[in-house]
């Protein structure tokens, strides 16, 4: 059996004897590890949005590069917005000797789970193609979208 060595107690208090933390000490623990959530998660939340605009830029900007390929295997002409993202992925019916794809390994998605749209000619882009996010509320055609104009 081992000796109770402890330097607190006497030799009554031995069995009566317990080291641990005292209600307000966890107390004050608990209060400085709120406040400290209270100052990095604000942050941290708004930093996500941030980072999800950001993926979306990337992600047009590599939807872009896949088009721009498609565009070289087929002398210069874009897919036609009936055609679509789509074409990217999956061979067109009928014959298309001149695809080479996939250009895409999957279907384009924003981050938010929407898919990405396509127009050619485009809108904004009249020379070339528009592409874009629905953005953080996921509905195309408002102030929130991500295109490859901005």
């Amino acid at each position: 059996m081992k000796k109770h060595r402890c330097q607190h107690c006497n030799a009554r208090q031995l069995k009566a004897c317990r080291h641990g933390f005292t209600l307000m000490e966890v107390l004050l623990v608990l209060g400085i590890l709120g406040v400290i959530m209270a100052m990095v998660v604000p942050r941290v939340l708004g930093r996500q949005k941030g980072a999800y605009e950001d993926v979306a830029r990337a992600s047009l900007n590599g939807l872009s590069d896949a088009l721009k390929l498609y565009a070289l295997d087929h002398a210069g002409d874009f897919p036609t917005t009936a055609q679509g993202l789509a074409v990217l992925t999956t061979r067109p019916t009928g014959r298309d000797p001149s695809w080479k794809g996939p250009y895409l390994e999957k279907p384009a998605l924003d981050p938010w789970g929407t898919e990405m749209e396509y127009r050619y000619p485009g809108n904004r882009n009249t020379d070339s193609f528009d592409v874009s996010s629905a953005g953080p509320d996921r509905v195309h055609g408002n102030q929130d979208d991500i295109g490859n104009w901005q």
